[in-house]
């Protein structure tokens, strides 16, 4: 399927993965709905920023994924749906797991519910690395067993079953990708990367974090947006759990020097026990197998290897070191 003339519905289009995937549907041109929060200051979060010729392309509704006849009103007309609404930070689901089963299941539920009765032709639904749990073996294929370490996993483990019977019970044309540790420009200071380059780039040379030695396979924005639109392209995809990650691991320590040097700063890290996991909750080590992205969409991360990474990094830290973005972060709080 060729997405030029498609009728698309992103939900969670104002987060940051979502606003970059409205932003390259547009180029491709796909006539893109875009499903925001509702929030009383007629905020449409990241898509505010975007060019203005973009933001005069996109039909921007704001309602809340909860509700399932706002969610269906979304959804009448489209071809696609790309599902990326949920909550992802995974410390906040510590405090608030009953907010995380309300949002990323049963809004999952609504959006299939709405695709099976309107008879939407692709449903393209987010996951995430955090539902294996610390690997068993590396690199993560997609047979790794899943193991919920958190509120947050947990509930994305349930949205995915769920969006999966969707497909085997009622013949809804699902496909899951489940991104790695995806990083760049307007992502949140719930993660690591601009968390760590935002406290440097305001003048913090000792800088606060939580574990160091886990690993993760990080994965900049522009590959995991790419890995979508090849969901959506492939055929081969519907029915399938696929990955998108760089198949590179880094330890969160050795990530601090290698944005160090990008930057060209020295630094040194301070452990604040806030920002730590409870101890069986920590995952210590995501690294994924993406031969299956290969394989059935021909998809490769072009931000590979070590090189890749810090390619995707200085173009994340041009971002965050422009002063006019930079200063809608809050990098001397921890944030949940």
């Amino acid at each position: 399927m060729e997405l030029a003339q498609q009728r698309v519905l992103v939900t969670g289009a104002d987060g940051f993965i979502g606003s970059h995937l409205v932003e390259e549907l547009i180029r491709v041109g796909a006539d893109v709905r875009a499903f925001v929060f509702y929030n009383a200051l007629n905020s449409f979060g990241w898509l505010d920023h975007l060019p203005n010729p973009i933001k005069l392309q996109i039909d921007v509704v704001s309602g809340d994924i909860r509700d399932p006849y706002v969610v269906k009103e979304a959804l009448r007309g489209r071809d696609v749906v790309f599902h990326l609404a949920a909550l992802v930070g995974v410390p906040y689901s510590f405090h608030a797991p009953q907010a995380y089963v309300d949002t990323n299941i049963k809004g999952t539920l609504n959006v299939l519910q709405a695709a099976r009765e309107l008879e939407v032709k692709r449903v393209i639904h987010t996951s995430t690395s955090e539902v294996y749990g610390t690997a068993r073996f590396v690199p993560i294929t997609e047979e790794h067993p899943l193991h919920g370490q958190s509120p947050y996993a947990a509930t994305k483990i349930g949205a995915d079953h769920l969006a999966l019977s969707f497909y085997h019970a009622f013949g809804v044309p699902v496909s899951i990708l489940r991104p790695f540790n995806t990083y760049g420009p307007r992502q949140s200071l719930r993660a690591v990367i601009p968390t760590i380059i935002a406290q440097m780039a305001t003048g913090a040379r000792r800088i606060k974090l939580g574990a160091l030695h886990p690993t993760r396979d990080f994965t900049y924005v522009k590959d995991t947006v790419r890995g979508f639109t090849a969901m959506a392209k492939s055929d081969l995809s519907v029915g399938q759990v696929i990955h998108i990650g760089s198949s590179y691991e880094m330890s969160i320590g050795d990530l601090v020097q290698l944005i160090a040097e990008v930057m060209g700063v020295e630094a040194e890290v301070e452990v604040e026990a806030d920002r730590l996991r409870p101890l069986t909750s920590e995952v210590e080590r995501l690294w994924a197998d993406h031969s299956k992205a290969c394989q059935l969409l021909g998809w490769r991360p072009e931000y590979n290897g070590r090189e890749g990474l810090k390619r995707g990094l200085r173009e994340t830290v041009a971002w965050f070191a422009d002063p006019e973005n930079l200063r809608g972060y809050k990098p001397y709080l921890y944030h949940l």
